[in-house]
């Protein structure tokens, strides 16, 4: 059925009246949409493995449904992709587009690009510089090799082929290191400063290019007054953003910030909605481009007081999920490499690579070596800053349109970007790996032989939080764990953050870099700009601890090697994880589930882990309240410590020796003892226990308990209400017995006591559950348990 293009309706009247949904708008570009979704989506779990960036799957999947691959197929072209559809998915696409633009001018903090330092401008500068200049002179080259090209003019082919060499992705740049795991690293830091600042420069430079674009190479060329009158026109709309804009979405966020208990309300969504819209028909109105008025409106959004993160997690997800894997799609539709014909051609295409690779990456590298940068990271700087993505589409796109580009033309720069951004990440891999795992012949526990045991050496424990949640439960367990002498405990605070594709990560990211890094510091009097940091500063300086706070910033399948990387570093003899569920108060909701991800973290680590490893069922150990207190009033508490035998539990009991010197907590040993000749090493059990009770003796409590099932007496104990915590072993069963009562533990990583009580929702004690790390061995699983 032949399609009137004049005459398209939006909705069809359905099958069974004759008619096929896909000769009507609404219904095509639905398919069109589940089409690139799915493409896009399948691609990018391909990749995966290859820890590529999302944009290299959405360009591919762009380039397989275009002319390139599937619509070589005329009758898939015409079914899927008609010419007709074509203003449509691209209005689509460029609605997608417009916002996307807006979430990257919220990503850009403006103060960060000024405090960024002269090297990080240093590099920059020198790493656009050079590949334009390559760019401009390789322009000269494809004006005559290509045909078509010597018909546009000289100064916007020019401009166009040297910003499309120079550019660098900032969002893409932001994700590559977080997957790399470089971000808190002085290299990541660096690339990012640079990145921002490139980024602006680069739209800045498109601005310019599309005043000066004209017609291409339609040969109806204007007047170079009407390119001046573009560009005064779009300075005075800067100004215009910058003199009355500004101050009005300051005093939005104002009305949004914690004065007002940070409620988004739907005017002031409504309103900066709108001011994306008419930002952008604005700036298309001057003869610039929509998406340019966008960028700017979102660099007028203040960054500093959530506001923009709140809005960057309204809009985000459709925009970036949904509308604009339109335009990649749209680009590929444009791309036909089919173009890209005979040996010059390619060879073309080879040496717009080599400048553009070349261009990026001596620039950088020679910057970054003039500012006294070590040459295996200034190398890396180099390979980072030549990371191509969605702004190089854009501007290629807009010299297609602007015929300034030919199809031949396009198709070799696509390639050129997904070259240059897909070279990346295995590039950086083989140069740069600073996360080696550090081996260590020695395994720390706090556990130790008496003759090591030293009473003045130096405690140190990383403790990891999820967020403001946490920080009473873990305040209240190290007051319980210090000493009272100063320097005897140092602890490390590390606030674990999810990464993932959103764009409000990259935010998170930018305010983590302001709040201190590199990746673990010292806190700095009058710079707290985090309640988390605030607070364990406060305490810090109450108790006489020495506190460090990190924030890992990384995807949950990694997080645990950031974590045992520190551990291993900092050399901590445990580290105290929060448990995957988190205290509501009592009753069957009691617990809120953070995800399944979060608990694989933990198992994680307790399985990779180079010391110790607690976790810390939380039940109001720290009032349970959802806000950091100021100054926490730490009250004495009493404590249990449940005693069956083996690695774990004697681990458990070194932490008892630990809580016993400070004297304002009531320590309680609980001892089950059983008619099992099974333990292999039950004399060791019998000599810990005897130690401490006789360097112990009349600090702490002592009972023994004949039992004949562990479980429920240890489940009586945390029901009776008498402990604010209870601290048990992890504990292992032999091979024997193992297969017979495993399928009964629910989770496994607390062990089957440790199970049992976190499984209780009628109680509201607290459980901290210890692995030793030599404990894992399979010869040191000893402890036998009738449950």
């Amino acid at each position: 059925m032949a399609v009137n293009e004049s005459s398209v309706k939006t909705n069809s009247d359905g099958v069974w009246q004759g008619e096929n949904p896909l000769n009507y708008a609404f219904p095509l570009l639905i398919i069109q949409t589940t089409l690139v979704l799915f493409t896009s989506r399948f691609l990018a779990f391909l990749l995966k493995p290859l820890r590529q960036p999302k944009v290299v799957a959405e360009i591919i999947g762009g380039i397989l449904l275009g002319p390139s691959v599937l619509g070589r197929n005329k009758d898939f072209l015409h079914l899927v992709f008609p010419a007709w559809s074509t203003p449509i998915m691209e209005s689509a696409a460029s609605i997608g587009l417009l916002f996307f633009l807006f979430l990257v001018g919220l990503e850009l903090d403006l103060t960060v690009i000024r405090a960024s330092g002269k090297k990080a401008f240093a590099i920059a500068i020198a790493g656009m510089s050079l590949p334009f200049i390559l760019g401009a002179t390789l322009s000269l080259l494809l004006r005559k090799a290509v045909n078509g090209q010597e018909r546009v003019g000289f100064g916007q082919y020019v401009m166009f082929i040297g910003v499309a060499l120079s550019i660098t992705a900032f969002p893409v740049l932001a994700r590559i290191l977080a997957e790399l795991k470089l971000l808190t690293t002085q290299v990541g830091q660096t690339a990012m400063a640079a990145a921002a600042f490139n980024d602006l420069a680069a739209w800045i430079l498109l601005a310019l290019a599309v005043a000066l674009a004209g017609n291409g190479s339609d040969g109806a060329h204007k007047s170079p007054l009407i390119s001046i009158w573009i560009l005064i026109s779009g300075v005075a709309f800067v100004a215009f953003m910058l003199v009355l804009v500004r101050p009005l979405m300051n005093w939005v966020a104002r009305q949004c910030s914690s004065e007002h208990d940070f409620v988004l309300d739907e005017v002031y969504i409504c309103l900066t909605l709108s001011g994306v819209m008419l930002s952008g028909f604005m700036t298309d109105l001057i003869g610039i481009h929509a998406i340019f008025g966008a960028f700017v409106f979102g660099l007028m959004i203040p960054k500093g007081d959530g506001f923009a993160a709140k809005l960057i997690k309204r809009i985000e997800d459709f925009v970036a999920g949904l509308l604009l894997p339109l335009y990649f799609a749209s680009s590929g539709l444009k791309t036909d490499v089919t173009k890209i014909r005979g040996v010059v051609a390619w060879g073309l295409l080879a040496l717009v690579i080599s400048a553009a690779c070349a261009g990026k990456i001596l620039g950088t590298f020679a910057a970054a070596m003039l500012c006294m940068v070590p040459v295996r990271e200034s190398l890396t700087l180099g390979l980072l800053m030549n990371t191509k993505g969605l702004v190089e589409l854009i501007v290629l796109n807009i010299g297609l349109e602007k015929k300034v580009l030919n199809d031949e033309m396009f198709a070799i720069l696509v390639l050129m970007a997904l070259f240059t951004t897909f070279m990346t990440t295995p590039a950086v891999m083989a140069i740069y790996k600073p996360l080696r795992r550090i081996t260590s012949q020695t395994q720390r526990r706090l556990e130790r032989a008496p003759a090591e045991n030293a009473e003045e050496e130096e405690l140190r424990i990383l403790a990891c939080i999820h967020g403001p949640g946490d920080v009473p439960s873990l305040i209240n367990l190290i007051e319980s764990i210090r000493s009272t002498k100063k320097s005897q405990l140092k602890l490390y605070v590390m606030h674990l953050v999810e990464l993932t594709d959103r764009s409000s990560s990259i935010v998170m990211v930018q305010q983590a870099r302001k709040n201190g890094f590199p990746f673990v510091n010292r806190f700095r009097r009058g710079k707290s700009y985090d309640q988390i940091p605030a607070t364990f500063e406060a305490y810090g300086q109450l108790g006489r601890i020495c506190i460090r706070h990190s924030t890992a910033i990384s995807t949950l399948s990694a997080m645990h090697v950031d974590i045992c990387h520190v551990a291993e570093d900092r050399r901590v003899a445990m580290i105290i994880l929060p448990f995957h569920k988190q205290w509501r108060g009592v009753g069957e909701e009691a617990m809120e589930n953070l995800g399944h991800g979060w608990r694989e973290v933990n198992q994680r680590v307790l399985e990779t882990a180079p010391c110790s490893v607690a976790v810390l069922v939380d039940r109001g150990y720290g009032r349970g309240s959802e806000q950091v207190p100021e100054c926490p009033f730490i009250e004495p508490k009493r404590v249990a410590i449940l005693f069956i035998g083996g690695p774990d539990d004697r681990e458990a009991l070194a932490l008892a020796g630990i809580m016993a010197k400070r004297q304002s907590d009531q320590v309680t040993l609980v001892r089950f003892l059983q008619n099992d000749e099974n333990k292999k090493d039950k004399e060791m059990d019998e000599y810990v226990v005897a130690e401490f009770i006789r360097k112990w003796e009349g600090s702490i409590k002592y009972e023994e308990k004949a039992v004949s099932n562990v479980a429920e007496a240890a489940l009586a104990i945390e029901q009776s209400r008498e402990y604010k915590l209870v601290v048990v072993g992890k504990g292992h069963l032999p091979s024997s017995t193992q297969s017979d009562d495993d399928d009964y533990i629910e989770l496994a990583e607390l062990g089957q006591i440790g199970d049992v009580l976190a499984s209780d929702t009628a109680t509201s004690s607290s459980i901290l559950v210890i692995q030793q790390q030599n404990a894992l061995v399979p010869q040191d699983a000893t402890v036998a348990m009738t449950i």
